[in-house]
């Protein structure tokens, strides 16, 4: 179980439409909309548990705990992050440079608002597998 779900664990998922703010500005619907976008990216969502669960990491150790990402993926989004405010990376002056990354706390705050996804995951998992056994059923008998 990945470490930001393990912090979520005993939070109980809310029933229904969870609700907004009754009023937003358009700056603030398209921070959203850029968020939603970026963390919806799975190297990003991946990048926020490994360094939430391991702290800070060098750049190589960060891509073998991730897994199967490209040295120019995972560059592209730890240098997105970075911007963001969501980690941030130490270049310590050594021969040859080693540069670590480690979330700051506005990345830990996102990662913890979306341990949700897990805990629901873990809530409804036999009944994601169900209907897409029955939906995958129907489609090979039509």
């Amino acid at each position: 179980m990945p470490a930001i779900a393990r912090r979520a664990k005993k939070a109980t998922p809310t029933r229904g439409r969870a609700s907004t703010p009754q009023e937003t500005t358009p700056q603030v619907d398209a921070l959203v909309r850029e968020i939603i976008s970026r963390v919806a990216d799975k190297w990003t969502m991946l990048v926020l548990e490994v360094l939430g669960e391991h702290g800070e990491l060098r750049f190589t150790r960060l891509g073998e705990l991730v897994g199967g990402v490209s040295q120019k993926m995972l560059t592209k989004t730890v240098r997105q992050m970075e911007r963001d405010g969501l980690i941030v990376r130490t270049i310590h002056p050594v021969i040859p440079p080693r540069v670590e990354y480690k979330l700051t706390r506005l990345g830990g705050s996102l990662g913890e608002a979306f341990c949700g996804v897990w805990v629901w995951a873990l809530a409804h998992h036999d009944e994601v597998v169900g209907a897409r056994r029955a939906f995958d059923t129907r489609k090979t008998a039509s």
